[in-house]
C-alpha cells in the first residue's frame, strides 16, 4: 500500500505540474516610465539634462515664494500654473527626465487635474474671490446649518 504524499510532493508514478507564475520571483530592475530618457544628450550637464523638473519646481518654489510673502492667490496661482506647463510638457515632449514617473497618460491627467485644481481653488479662495461658484454657496449652507 502506496503512503499518501506530502502536500507539496507528487505522488509515484505522476508528473509535477508545471507552476505557472506570471511575474518573475525577484525583481532586478525596473523599467523606465515612457519618455523618461534624458532631455538632452549625454555631453550636456546634469541640469541641462533634467531641465523640463527644473522649470517645474522653479515654477513651484516661486509660487511658494510668493505665497510665504504674503501674495497668498499670487502664488497659488503660479503653483497651479506650473503643474499645468508641467502637464504640456510631458503631452508634448519626447523624452523629459525626471518628470515621467508613471506612463505619460497617467502623468498628463494627474498634472493637468492638479493644476487644475489648484488654479480653481486660488481664484474661489476668501475675501473677495476672482472667480465666484453660486452653487457652492448653497452646498455649504445646506450642510453646515
Amino acid at each position: 500500500m502506496a503512503a499518501e504524499p506530502e502536500p507539496g510532493e507528487v505522488a509515484a508514478g505522476e508528473a509535477a505540474a508545471p507552476r505557472p507564475h506570471r511575474y518573475a520571483l525577484w525583481t532586478r530592475t525596473t523599467a523606465r516610465p515612457q519618455g523618461g530618457g534624458r532631455a538632452a544628450g549625454r555631453d550636456a550637464s546634469a541640469p541641462a539634462r533634467q531641465w523640463p523638473i527644473l522649470v517645474v519646481l522653479g515654477g513651484v518654489a516661486l509660487g511658494l515664494v510668493l505665497t510665504a510673502a504674503d501674495h497668498f492667490r499670487a502664488g497659488t496661482v503660479i503653483v497651479g500654473a506650473a503643474l499645468l506647463v508641467g502637464g504640456a510638457m510631458r503631452f508634448t515632449l519626447p523624452s523629459v527626465g525626471m518628470l515621467a514617473v508613471r506612463s505619460r497618460f497617467t502623468d498628463v491627467i494627474t498634472y493637468l487635474v492638479l493644476g487644475t485644481a489648484i488654479v480653481l481653488l486660488a481664484l474661489m479662495v476668501q475675501p473677495d474671490p476672482i472667480l465666484d461658484v453660486p452653487f457652492l454657496e448653497d452646498i455649504i449652507r445646506f450642510s453646515v446649518r
